[in-house]
């Protein structure tokens, strides 16, 4: 079964659970409307088994509070309050209600706030945050790697373009001809690819490079 058709049953299951039966259609609309969505079906799966208020709750949207480099700050907005969650590829963290308004200063640096005030003024009105959306719709977003235009790939993503050749980085043969070898095996050729790249001039993320798909290339065996 897919992967994410088990998480979409988990939720369903745990919303059973957590969720007032008058509550049940709109929260199922909710997960309808991501239901492709890995970063909302995370933080829906961690919200439904581990309510914040150990009370009957469900999330009615999902707002975006910041994002960075494929890490999310998302709101879950429910009937009760509205939540924090820190998501990224690598996993899920609940990071307190939005009214507590405390975010570790380092986190609030990786988004580009200098200041406590300066985030809470972001986030005063949650209604006025922007909604979450899909990955597959956000033409802003890498649907690979969750880079925002004009922020660089994360190594290996498969949307990046060569810039050596102008092809798709991982389809190409630029970086075995760069690097000399046949198949990148190794984390120090790896980190070599990284510096050659950088020294060429990586190309960063825009809406024109989206895929119909993002396949994973062949040659790389680092991490499989």
């Amino acid at each position: 079964m897919d992967e994410r058709k088990k998480q979409r049953r988990a939720i369903v299951r745990a919303m059973e659970y957590a969720v007032a039966e008058n509550n049940l259609a709109e929260a199922a609309d909710l997960l309808m409307r991501y239901r492709d969505d890995q970063i909302a079906l995370d933080l829906l799966l961690e919200f439904y088994s581990y309510l914040p208020e150990a009370r009957e709750d469900y999330i009615k949207e999902l707002r975006t509070a910041a994002r960075s480099r494929g890490v999310f700050l998302l709101a879950a907005v429910t009937n009760l309050s509205a939540y924090m969650y820190l998501i990224s590829s690598e996993g899920v963290e609940f990071h307190g209600a939005l009214n507590q308004q405390y975010l570790d200063q380092d986190l609030l640096n990786f988004f580009g706030y200098h200041t406590p005030d300066a985030f809470q003024s972001r986030c005063a009105d949650v209604g006025k945050l922007p909604y979450y959306e899909p990955l597959q719709v956000d033409r802003d977003i890498c649907p690979a790697c969750h880079a925002v235009t004009g922020e660089l790939h994360e190594l290996g993503c498969p949307v990046e373009v060569c810039p050596w050749c102008g092809g798709q980085l991982i389809g190409c043969s630029c970086r075995f001809d760069r690097l000399g070898v046949e198949v990148i095996a190794s984390e120090e050729e790896l980190a070599r690819l990284e510096i050659l790249l950088n020294d060429q001039g990586r190309i960063a993320y825009s809406p024109d490079q989206r895929p119909g798909f993002a396949d994973e290339g062949p040659g790389i065996m680092v991490g499989e």
